[in-house]
């Protein structure tokens, strides 16, 4: 069914800018549920109506009450309903008749208890009359600018929030309200909050996309347990990405244990994990696995600190901190890369004693001079050639001696270089905290905190580098009848994907009339749609050189399939020039169909022992050559496609290829196909090419999820 009001850039706007409101079991008690909005309301300032619903009083916290929505001089922009859930669905019935264009639900009692009859009858009346339902089981949303605060959030006892360009979306509204309060004490300002419960409308997915549409907001902080709109959220983070918008991401779930948890709390699905993860890496986000990881590199964005590059510079005045801060950035992935000789000659003959390759240990001896700290730092960052700089300097910017003097020389860095990535490691008091913050920038207690930051906004701003994904072009029908082997090779070959020159037999002297035109060692392969792991049943005989041995292979293993399966459908077998050797690495290549993302390219390394070494990457289909390579590049074993142990290089180009005519096949036929498992996929030799060497394609069947 179509919503009048579909989800859009603008789809949010009566939520998060309303001209009045109406809150239905408004109360006069300003610690309830029903009375706290109103409180947060009057004391922001907001400048439409608020009209109270309540038919017990005649006013609520001064303000004239109506007995039903019936009652209102005239239709609100947005409802509030703190309500029991038995109450529900007559009142939404009420604000959607009256052409109330957005609605805020707190109750619970709803899919997360079991009751989704009533959810989807709620999320039914609301979307034929209209109006965008939040929640239910929810905390609710507020907007800074627009004064609005749809929520009973007990954070917002502590003040109105202070208002900036970061915007926080969460499924959860305990965690929200903990995200909301921790970017608060970190001195980061606030556009848009909003917690989505249930997601019976509004989803994590188009609150993000409606953020990074919105002019005023710079960084989006998420938080989920699952998806159910893959296509959205993928469409939601291309949308970021386009506007240059950091999206800093906490996906739970990761364990078994944890994604069932997530289920039961918000009654979503939560999707196989490790493609999830590859999914947001692929469109642009940063996926944080801790809280503080979360809340710091939303920090590091909002002062605009994306490093262009991974080289990074730390200056310390601890030669110890120096390590540990190197052994962080190599952990991470960042180039601690030695200063340019002039450099460090320029820098040592002010500061003798100093250190000067990289770490740049300025040593105490620098704050008996404080400008001297800052003319070092400006050193570093024009010569240094560092996409990013973290300064070690403990507690001396908080000592009263110290603390004007330092503050006036780093303000000076600042002043010459206000949009260098350079971050501070320092321990000082809340205020003068924000005075740095305040200049651009950003301060961390924990060095090694704040060298991972870095590492995380390096990789946001890799991400706007990357180019948006390929379009999906269309592929042709896959043919009718079983997919066997024979068949699925011949669907891969039609997609670009090379396979080996095969021959099918159906008797023994066709076998053989094979392996003679093949004119080397063959395979000799059992071929049935309905027997997918032919080696389990002795459905393979390997290295046939001689009449004798193709006969008996071709009856033998007709005989073993019968035996194994009598009703099993025996198409015969596939005779196969033997490959392999010398040089050559065995990997997987796949495409499985996830429900929340669609298909998805898995490639592993290991082969038939991908399953063992558990070292697989995932890729939502289609991608590009870029995409592929830093596919290969994630393989824990990466580097055995580089030549080891004296062995040549792998063809990693005609990797590439595979992966992306694979990805493209996989787009293009869309819900038609399940699974794709070419498995062994054979690398030869740098130059020489690769080969499927078997493959499984399953169809995907009707009303299948």
């Amino acid at each position: 069914m179509t919503r009048p009001n579909p989800p859009g850039p603008n789809s949010l706007d009566a939520l998060f800018a309303p001209r009045s409101v109406a809150i239905l079991g408004a109360s006069d008690d300003a610690t309830r549920i029903g009375g706290r909005p109103l409180t947060y309301l009057r004391a922001a300032g907001f400048q439409g109506p608020i009209y109270p619903v309540n038919p017990t009083r005649d006013t609520v916290q001064g303000l004239k009450a109506h007995a039903a929505v019936a009652d209102l001089p005239e239709t609100p922009d947005a409802a509030i309903l703190a309500l029991p859930a038995a109450k529900v669905e007559e009142a939404v019935t009420a604000l959607a008749g009256r052409g109330v264009k957005a609605c805020v639900l707190f109750a619970s009692g709803f899919a997360e208890t079991g009751e989704t009859a009533l959810q989807a009858r709620v999320a039914a009346i609301a979307r034929e009359g209209g109006m965008r339902l939040v929640g239910p089981n929810c905390l609710g949303a507020f907007s800074v600018p627009g004064r609005f605060y749809a929520s009973f959030s007990t954070v917002l006892d502590r003040g109105v929030p202070q208002q900036g360009g970061l915007s926080i979306v969460s499924q959860s509204g305990a965690f929200g309200s903990h995200l909301y309060y921790l970017a608060r004490q970190r001195g980061l300002g606030i556009r848009h909050w909003i917690t989505t419960g249930n997601e019976a409308d509004v989803t994590v997915a188009e609150a993000l996309e409606y953020f990074a549409h919105d002019p005023g907001t710079k960084v989006i902080m998420a938080y989920a347990e699952g998806f159910t709109d893959g296509d959205r959220l993928v469409a939601a983070l291309e949308a970021a990405r386009a506007a240059r918008k950091p999206v800093v991401f906490m996906k739970v779930g990761r364990s078994e244990i944890g994604a069932a948890a997530a289920q039961s709390h918000t009654a979503a699905l939560a999707g196989a994990d490790a493609v999830c993860d590859a999914v947001l890496r692929q469109f642009g986000a940063f996926r944080a696995q801790t809280t503080e990881e979360l809340v710091d590199i939303a920090h590091i964005a909002c002062a605009g600190a994306l490093p262009a590059g991974p080289k990074l510079g730390i200056v310390t005045i601890s030669g110890g901190v120096g390590v540990l801060m190197t052994d962080a950035a190599s952990d991470h992935g960042l180039d601690v890369a030695p200063m340019p000789q002039a450099a460090q000659a320029a820098l040592k003959e002010r500061l003798p004693f100093a250190g000067v390759r990289n770490p740049i240990d300025i040593t105490a001896q620098a704050f008996n001079d404080p400008a001297l700290l800052g003319d070092n730092l400006k050193l570093v960052l024009k010569e240094g050639g560092y996409d990013a700089v973290a300064a070690f300097l403990t507690s001396v910017p908080g000592s009263a001696a110290n603390a004007a003097p330092v503050r006036d020389a780093l303000e000076g860095v600042r002043r010459a270089w206000p949009d260098f990535p350079l971050v501070l490691s320092m321990l000082v008091d809340d205020p003068l905290r924000l005075e740095y913050e305040a200049m651009g920038y950003p301060v961390f207690a924990d060095p090694s905190a704040a060298v991972a930051a870095l590492a995380g906004a390096r990789a946001i701003r890799a991400g706007f580098d990357r180019p948006a994904p390929p379009a999906a072009r269309d592929a042709p029908p896959l043919p009718d009848g079983p997919l066997d082997e024979h068949a699925a090779k011949q669907v891969l070959a039609g997609a670009g994907i090379p396979v080996l020159t095969e021959h099918l037999a159906t008797s023994a002297d066709a076998a053989v009339a094979a392996w003679r035109s093949i004119g080397r060692p063959v395979a000799v392969k059992l071929v049935s749609p309905d027997i997918q792991h032919k080696t389990e049943v002795g459905g393979v005989v390997l290295g046939l050189n001689d009449e004798g041995a193709v006969r008996d292979a071709f009856d033998a293993i007709l005989t073993r399939a019968r035996a194994h399966d009598a009703a099993a459908r025996l198409t015969g077998v596939l005779v196969s020039p033997m490959e392999g050797g010398e040089g050559c690495v065995e990997v997987l290549l796949g495409v499985q169909r996830d429900p929340v993302f669609g298909p998805v390219v898995v490639l592993g390394l290991g082969g038939v022992l991908v399953e063992v070494l558990g070292d697989v990457t995932f890729r939502r289909a289609p991608i590009d050559a870029a995409e592929a390579r830093a596919m290969i590049g994630e393989l824990r074993g990466a580097a055995l496609l580089d030549g080891v142990r004296g062995r040549p290089p792998a063809d990693k180009d005609a990797l590439v290829q595979a992966l992306v005519a694979l990805s493209q096949l996989a787009a293009g036929q869309g819900a038609r196909i399940d699974s794709i498992d070419i498995n062994p996929f054979l690398l030869r030799p740098q130059g020489q090419g690769a080969v499927a060497l078997d493959a499984l394609i399953v169809r995907r069947q009707e009303g299948q999820s």
